[in-house]
Parts: C-alpha cells; sequence; structure tokens
C-alpha cells in the first residue's frame, strides 16, 4: 500500500469517529463503507463474528456494541431511521480482525486498530504506574507527619522506626525482614518502594488513622502510640482479608524509583517532541 492511499485512509477513519455518552465511537454503517462492504448483509456476518470474539474474551458486548438508530436521506430532502451500531475502538478492532484482509481497507484497519488499541492499553498502564508513584509520595507525606506529630509526644526517630515497623508486622503478619526476603525485596531500600499500590495504600490509612486518633486521643509515649498504631493496622489489614486480599501474598511491584525515572523520561521525550514540531 502506497504512502499516499494510508494517508488517505487514515484521514477517513480520524473523520469518522464521534463520540457517544463521552466515549470514541464509530457507526457501523459508516464502518462498513469504509471496509469496502457493498452489502449491509454481508457486513453484519462479520460483526457478528466480532460479537463472538468479544464475548470469549470476558468482555461485555453491549459495552462495545450497542445499538443505536441512524437517520439517513432518501431524497426530496427527508430522512427516514435505519438500525445501527455504535462501535467502540475495540469493537472496531474485532471486526477487521474477522475481515477479509486480502481486502486493503480490511490490512490497514487492522494495523490501524491495533495499534490504537495497543496506545490505549499503554495510558492505561502508564495511569496506573502513575497512581503507584502519587501512593508512594502519599505515603512519604504520611509518615513525615506522623513522626512530626510523635515527636512532640516524646517518640525520637528511633522509636518512630520501631513503631512503623511494629505496625507493618501487624499489617503483614511478618516482620520488615521477613516479609522483604519473602517478595525478593533489597534489604538496603524501604519496603513501600516495592509493595503493590493497594499495600502502599493500606499503610498510608493506617498512618493517617495514627495520626488522627495520636491527636484526638491526646496520646503520648512510646507504649501507648505503639499500641494504636498497631491497632490500625490490625484495622486495616481485617478489612483487607474480609475482601479476601491478603497483604503478605500479594506480589512485589516494580521499584517505585524506577517507575518515576521512567515517568520522567517520557515527559523529556514529549517535551522534546513539542518542540521540534514548534
Amino acid at each position: 500500500m502506497k504512502s499516499e492511499e494510508i494517508k488517505n485512509l487514515f484521514s477517513k477513519f480520524e473523520a469518522a469517529t464521534s463520540e457517544l455518552e463521552g466515549i470514541e465511537c464509530w457507526s457501523a454503517r459508516e464502518l462498513q463503507e469504509l471496509l469496502g462492504y457493498s452489502k449491509w448483509e454481508n457486513f453484519e456476518k462479520v460483526i457478528q463474528k466480532a460479537k463472538d470474539a468479544c464475548k470469549n474474551a470476558g468482555e461485555s458486548i453491549e459495552n462495545h456494541f450497542p445499538d443505536i438508530r441512524k437517520m439517513v436521506e432518501i431524497g426530496s430532502n427527508s430522512e427516514r431511521p435505519i438500525d445501527d451500531i455504535a462501535l467502540t475502538r475495540y469493537a472496531c478492532y474485532l471486526i477487521a480482525q474477522n475481515g477479509d484482509s486480502r481486502k486493503e481497507e480490511i490490512a490497514f484497519a487492522q494495523n490501524y486498530f491495533a495499534v490504537q488499541t495497543r496506545r490505549a492499553e499503554m495510558v492505561e498502564q502508564r495511569l496506573l504506574e502513575f497512581e503507584r508513584v502519587k501512593a508512594r509520595e502519599k505515603l512519604s507525606q504520611t509518615e513525615k507527619q506522623l513522626s512530626g506529630i510523635l515527636y512532640e509526644r516524646g517518640v525520637d526517630s528511633q522509636g518512630f522506626a520501631l513503631i512503623r515497623s511494629k505496625g507493618d508486622q501487624a499489617l503483614f503478619r511478618l516482620n520488615t525482614y521477613m516479609l522483604k526476603k519473602k517478595m525478593g525485596m533489597p534489604d538496603s531500600r524501604p519496603l513501600a518502594d516495592f509493595l503493590p499500590t493497594i499495600s502502599i495504600k493500606a499503610k498510608d490509612l493506617a498512618a493517617e488513622m495514627t495520626g488522627l486518633n495520636v491527636q484526638s486521643k491526646d496520646l503520648k509515649g512510646q507504649t501507648k502510640i505503639e499500641k494504636e498504631h498497631i491497632d490500625n493496622n490490625l484495622a486495616v489489614r481485617q478489612m483487607l482479608t474480609k475482601r479476601g486480599i491478603i497483604p503478605e501474598n500479594l506480589p512485589a511491584a516494580e521499584d517505585v524509583k524506577k517507575l518515576q525515572r521512567k515517568l520522567d523520561g517520557d515527559e523529556k521525550k514529549i517535551l522534546k517532541s513539542n518542540k521540534k514540531k514548534k
């Protein structure tokens, strides 16, 4: 396929997009023409195969192939409604995969929607990575604030480290050393740098509860505050385990510092790309 033909098809596919309830979609009637099908009956067969593939993938057909009505001109400035389907990008990808790849339009669509779908997956993955980095930053802020609160109540940095360790043991049912060993974490690095997002947020919630209760109950001294932090971690653990989530059995996640460097690197690439365009 020539470069000019690719650009032409790309423009047509991009121009055919519309929005339904905030979701990008394509009209099946318009996609029929874009993919070179002259008869709706033949195209419906391809759509049915795509629906079957959608169901087999565990996705909801209703979410990706909702039935709609479309008005079409019939001459003399009059219109009539016809059956149509609003297709999500994923639905279009499945249709292209089940079409006749000997058609140039289908071959283009298979690659066009594959790249775009992959791009969506990459965006989703980046958002998950961003959420984890932000959760780790939030935990650091919470623990810094808690350390300040405890310092005013007679707990020094060593005491705070011990309290935090006892809290981890209550949350994970393992001491810090054993948990790091079980999850294959470096002994010299903070535990939270390798925890999955939900575990980071669990630690953060328990620390927030401790900071609040220490002040509202006016707790002072290592012993009382240590018990409070242990109780809060036990409460968070109970909440998780009731929902079938066992914190110590969750796999370790990628080093959060590596993720931060990766996200920073992506931002630099985007900035460089934008400068070149200008």
